[in-house]
Order: structure tokens, then C-alpha cells, then sequence
């Protein structure tokens, strides 16, 4: 198997990853991040509730995160679309 390829299928298992829905009530269909993402999450919160980092601080770190994950599976499917139609 060439470096491409395993790269490839490791692509397509991040867009698995990231396709996972919940429904909550009021919210309506909401994403749920793969167990290491929420994992993260959670350590960010746990160093605020112990105030080891500030609030803001962890919104910036947060939202740094969830938008370079968004950026990185668009990214990903992108190339995926790219490949299916060659």
C-alpha cells in the first residue's frame, strides 16, 4: 500500500470521525467531536473550574481549536469529493 493511499483511508476515517449527530432537544441535530476531541474539551474545563487558566483564555483556546478542526475536515472531504471524481 503507497504512502498515498494509507494516507487517503486515514482521511476518510476522519470524516467518519466527525459525521457523528446527536439529536438535543431545542438545539435540534448538533455534531458530537470524536472521544479525544472531547476529551480535550474537557481538560480545557477542568483547568478553568480550577482556575488554573482564566475564562477567556480558554474560550480563545477553545474556539482556536474547533475552528482549526472545522477547517481541517472541510480540508479533508475536499480532497476526498476531489478523488471520487477523478
Amino acid at each position: 500500500m503507497s504512502t498515498l493511499t494509507r494516507h487517503l483511508s486515514g482521511s476518510r476515517e476522519m470524516v467518519r470521525a466527525y459525521s457523528r449527530r446527536v439529536d438535543v432537544p431545542f438545539l435540534g441535530e448538533v455534531a458530537v467531536p470524536p472521544p479525544d476531541k472531547l476529551a480535550y474539551y474537557a481538560g480545557i474545563g477542568v483547568l478553568t473550574a480550577l482556575q488554573v487558566i482564566e475564562w477567556p483564555l480558554a474560550l480563545v483556546i477553545t474556539a482556536g481549536h474547533v475552528l482549526a478542526d472545522q477547517h481541517f475536515s472541510g480540508l479533508v472531504k475536499g480532497v476526498g469529493e476531489a478523488l471520487e471524481t477523478a
